[in-house]
């Protein structure tokens, strides 16, 4: 189940996760052809489809794409729309959570909840550095809300370290989580959430984006405090850049979906 999950955030849907590398790849196959004129919406039972010149898109497992509400489908179909030429998957990424969550997560939910519950066990948030002190004020400054939402909204308290040695967390926090996750178990919820937690390593920003306690832009600053106190005193990478922006992407996909959903 997991090695399906990750399709998205490691780029398996994909020619290679290295948006620089997937490129050169591009370059030497080309990407098929826009082939459709008209992208719509379109009611099919209780779901909405997309149609491609009235016919209806499914997913690589070839079931039919349906999404719950219209706010939702429209999210792929302007992904289609915005297509000119060719199709590059790239630039779906709506798309390819979607796919991941009809044929992958319906599948087996329970699974997908508990990894996310394994990502909750060693979150980003409790591991805090003990040094330099900039470095450490930055991390308070972007984590301890979020950790305080946690324990106010969920009732969940997590034990912080300094350092990479594992801290246990409480059994009651996890099983706080787990019954939290469970009212969540749709597919497509699901999916959403593991993008978001395997993006960031927390747990918790995905949670919290979900809840509206934290905006998506905040916690995507939260997941890359550490590299941005790298990146003031050594520079930037433009190929690293180049795919945190491909990640980030994703992130503010799978946060789309999720604010359509409610």
């Amino acid at each position: 189940m997991r090695d399906i999950l990750s399709d998205l955030e490691a780029g398996k849907l994909l020619s290679d996760p290295d948006p620089v590398r997937r490129a050169q790849i591009q370059m030497r196959t080309p990407l098929p052809k826009r082939f459709y004129k008209a992208v719509s919406v379109e009611p099919d039972g209780d779901a909405f489809g997309v149609r491609l010149d009235g016919k209806p898109v499914r997913t690589p497992g070839k079931a039919l794409l349906a999404l719950p509400n219209a706010t939702a489908a429209a999210l792929v179909a302007g992904e289609f729309e915005a297509q000119e030429k060719v199709i590059d998957p790239v630039t779906m990424p709506t798309l390819r959570l979607v796919n991941t969550a009809i044929d992958g997560v319906a599948a087996d939910p329970q699974a997908v909840l508990e990894d996310i519950l394994r990502f909750a066990s060693s979150d980003l948030l409790c591991y805090r550095a003990d040094s330099p002190q900039g470095l450490v004020d930055r991390q308070n400054e972007h984590w301890d809300p979020v950790l305080d939402w946690a324990r106010s909204e969920l009732g969940a308290r997590f034990n912080l370290a300094e350092g990479v040695i594992h801290v246990e967390q409480p059994r009651g926090t996890i099983a706080v989580l787990g019954a939290h996750l469970a009212r969540r178990a749709d597919p497509l919820r699901l999916a959403a959430l593991h993008v978001m937690t395997s993006l960031t390593g927390s747990a918790l920003l995905a949670l919290a984006v979900e809840a509206g306690g934290l905006d998506t832009e905040a916690a995507w600053l939260a997941a890359h405090v550490d590299e941005d106190w790298q990146i003031d005193q050594w520079g930037q990478d433009a190929e690293a850049l180049s795919r945190r922006a491909q990640r980030k992407r994703d992130m503010l996909a799978a946060a789309g979906l999720l604010a359509a959903l409610d």
